[in-house]
């Protein structure tokens, strides 16, 4: 009779510098900061109340993009930032 034993395999630790913690700090804070905003200034975010707004007045609203923008570095240009970071600290 064959068995095979499972075992978990330990992933290694990643020890990361500043500049990595701080490159990856960068899109959630934009995105708080946004959301801050957005709430800050209620009336800027007229998804709430459209009062005859048409669709660029409700599209173009600043803390919605910062958001976007936030969640966009973080998905997209962060990732690519720290690769070159980890590459630079060998």
């Amino acid at each position: 009779m064959n068995s095979q034993v499972a075992t978990e395999a330990s992933r290694p630790r990643i020890r990361r510098s500043a500049r990595s913690i701080a490159v990856l700090a960068i899109g959630p804070t934009v995105v708080l900061a946004g959301l801050i905003w957005a709430l800050a200034q209620p009336y800027r975010i007229t998804l709430l109340h459209p009062h005859e707004q048409g669709f660029w007045w409700l599209f173009v609203q600043p803390p919605v993009w910062v958001m976007l923008v936030g969640l966009f570095f973080h998905a997209f240009v962060a990732p690519g930032i720290l690769a070159d970071l980890e590459e630079a600290e060998r």
